[in-house]
């Protein structure tokens, strides 16, 4: 695949990243610092969180229902307003730029896409139409071949109506119209949420490939932590609000707290029924 100066810059820095070590830290693409969030001028619902996101790396935002991670993301692509949130204290810097108060639109065009939760493909229009409303701010510069190569089974629909795609269609067509954009930062809400086995399996696959070929920062909400864990190379646990765990991936998902209480695994790593789990009487050591 022929790549352009910028993808193989990019792509050549997420390879530095991959490789690790201590003399070659990767450079911090994103950094939330002390991030504070509410809605309706009432409901706080994050309080002093930060999170760094290294560039040319994907890092995995786990957490439980309500925990904030939706929310997160929204504050790190411009989306609160529309949800009637604020930021109400902390900073969001891109690339070393302060952006917490830039809007949607151009933080888009400084380089971040995100594929919202439930996929919010436009149903009307084509998987054509759509890549087009992604494309909006590359103009004539629009790469629709790119997207099509990474995600080949679009091609062949590329003249269907979204809202007649299966599930995993519409989630493959939320990621492509995000990649039009040509984005630095890729932010994912639960990108497997009510998929088969099979289609998570592409669509992590996906993610991956975007990673290693592009050079991709990715930051992943996601339930399945598992998954989350085996694809990303840092992640981060969040507590109402707050984080409260963080490290390597591979660290987290030895920690027998994350084990336990989200991947199903017992301290012998066995994995326990639900009845266990739901009624098992000990707090979580982080809080």
């Amino acid at each position: 695949m022929n790549q352009t100066p910028d993808v193989a810059a990019r792509a050549g820095k997420s390879r530095a990243a991959n490789a690790g070590g201590a003399a070659a830290r990767p450079p911090t693409a994103l950094t939330v610092k002390n991030l504070e969030v509410i809605y309706d001028q009432v409901i706080l619902v994050l309080r002093g969180l930060s999170l760094e996101v290294p560039a040319g790396q994907i890092v995995a935002l786990l957490g439980s229902n309500g925990a904030g991670k939706s929310t997160t993301l929204k504050a790190i692509a411009g989306l609160l307003p529309t949800e009637h949130g604020d930021i109400t204290d902390g900073t969001v810097r891109f690339d070393g730029l302060d952006i917490t108060g830039m809007d949607a639109a151009a933080r888009v065009r400084r380089g971040i896409a995100m594929v919202m939760e439930g996929r919010r493909v436009f149903e009307h229009l084509t998987v054509q139409e759509n890549l087009v409303a992604g494309g909006y701010t590359r103009g004539a510069k629009a790469d629709y071949a790119r997207v099509y190569e990474f995600l080949p089974g679009l091609a062949a629909l590329r003249s269907r109506v979204a809202g007649y795609l299966s599930g995993g269609e519409q989630q493959m067509l939320a990621i492509g119209r995000a990649l039009m954009s040509d984005p630095r930062l890729l932010l994912l809400d639960e990108p497997s949420l009510g998929l088969a086995p099979r289609l998570v399996d592409e669509v992590f696959g996906v993610i991956q490939r975007l990673n290693r070929e592009l050079g991709l920062t990715a930051l992943l909400v996601e339930q399945n932590a598992r998954r989350a864990l085996a694809v990303a190379h840092r992640g981060y646990i969040m507590e109402s609000g707050r984080i409260v765990l963080d490290g390597a991936a591979a660290e987290l998902a030895d920690n027998p707290d994350v084990k336990e209480f989200y991947l199903g695994l017992g301290e012998a790593g066995h994995r326990r029924r639900y009845r266990d789990v739901k009624h098992y009487k000990r707090r979580k050591r982080w809080l």
